[in-house]
């Protein structure tokens, strides 16, 4: 496959396969997506030009970065103009830069479903011109056929992917997507990816982690497609490692951990809570697991917490009593995980207070909510350790490991 073609411009444009390319960008300036999540490894913006009889551009980028992207445009169109916007996914760092290429290509005609364009409407309030399409219908540009389907809240509701039924390419949107800038090479083979499996954990725990049913939904009914290349709108373009991308949504959007260990999360004011934390953890060290992550969570950012109790099938949590509550960033930790209803954890906690114990009353609340079963015997200490909680803590983490070891 001839995958690069110099073009005598400012940039190089970057062939895919047959008449798709590359023209999408590298954020690397910004500190968190979405204003919430850390991206120290930036992120990508992914378009894509299918240069047929008819032109047609899959999907936009974030609006800074505009400039740079119609010079990438313009390097692979050489003087053409585009006859399709297709939108896959409308949210602002795909869809910002609408209105931009609608002033470039006038003429152009937006393609999407009637959810779509009810969003479209309520971004940008502009006359343009209009191809609503529904589930299955097709599109041809010449040579290239593209069909559609919707796939509803994975993870907006206008959310749809676009197939090249030619080239067998599938524009997923943010689906099969990862946190983390394409730094020279585009596709999975031409990156180092161990880093790229932790941040498309982290990535679709904290965005998509919500909707595991629709996207359940979604790859039941993208099973039946020949899929040769994947065409996300953050990250890397998948070849060679389809089946393992599409093996982790299968299992992240059932619950289901991937590997067997524990998540430790706790807060502590003064280091009475983390001494318990770190009790348990060694008796879970002791009893023979080695996969043992621990957070502070007022240094971890919640979505490393969560994409690690992604990850792996053990959870326990620890906080202070604080006015009369959890320790408020613990607390914040509960509600995030409430919210994405994550299933199938082996679950225990522990806390401590200086005059009114509460902590329990709380977190055997959160257990019920989320129809955990609860490993062990709790522990909660007064003040600070001795020789009995001691001995609980370790028996705490005894019951843990041993659990885990058996599911």
């Amino acid at each position: 496959m001839q995958r690069f073609k110099t073009e005598a411009k400012m940039y190089t444009s970057k062939r895919i396969k047959g008449d798709i390319y590359y023209v999408g960008v590298n954020d690397r300036k910004t500190e968190r997506f979405e204003n919430m999540w850390p991206i120290p490894r930036g992120v990508s913006y992914n378009s894509y030009l299918i240069m047929d009889e008819k032109v047609a551009l899959i999907d936009t980028v974030e609006i800074s970065f505009v400039e740079q992207y119609l010079k990438k445009i313009e390097t692979v169109l050489k003087g053409r103009s585009i006859d399709y916007l297709v939108v896959d996914h409308i949210e602002p760092d795909h869809g910002g830069s609408i209105r931009m290429i609608k002033n470039r290509f006038p003429d152009i005609t937006i393609v999407g479903n009637k959810k779509t364009f009810d969003m479209l409407d309520g971004f940008f309030s502009m006359e343009c011109n209009k191809l609503e399409i529904k589930e299955g219908d097709s599109l041809t540009l010449g040579k290239n056929e593209l069909q559609f389907y919707t796939a509803p809240m994975v993870h907006w509701p206008e959310v749809m992917v676009t197939y090249n039924a030619t080239e067998k390419v599938l524009f997923s949107a943010d689906a099969f997507g990862t946190w983390g800038t394409l730094d020279g090479g585009i596709f999975d083979t031409d990156i180092n990816l161990d880093h790229i499996w932790d941040e498309m954990r982290r990535y679709y725990s904290n965005i998509v982690g919500k909707y595991g049913s629709p996207v359940q939904k979604a790859l039941s009914k993208l099973s039946g497609l020949d899929i040769e290349v994947i065409c996300s709108t953050h990250g890397p373009i998948w070849t060679t490692d389809i089946p393992k991308v599409v093996g982790k949504y299968d299992t992240w959007s059932k619950y289901e951990p991937e590997e067997s260990g524990v998540v430790i999360a706790y807060g502590s004011m003064y280091g009475n809570t983390e001494e318990m934390a770190e009790t348990i953890a060694n008796a879970i060290s002791e009893n023979g697991v080695k996969n043992i992550v621990m957070h502070d969570v007022s240094k971890s950012h919640a979505s490393y917490i969560i994409s690690d109790i992604w990850k792996y099938n053990g959870l326990i949590i620890g906080s202070p009593t604080y006015s009369n509550q959890l320790f408020p960033l613990v607390q914040a930790l509960l509600d995030k995980i409430k919210i994405r209803g994550v299933k199938q954890r082996v679950f225990s906690y522990f806390g401590s207070y200086a005059w009114s114990g509460a902590t329990h009353k709380h977190f055997q609340q959160f257990a019920e909510e989320m129809k955990w079963d609860v490993v062990g015997i709790p522990v909660e200490e007064k003040l600070r350790m001795n020789d009995e909680k001691l001995q609980e803590c370790l028996s705490l983490g005894a019951a843990m490991a041993e659990k885990i070891k058996s599911v």
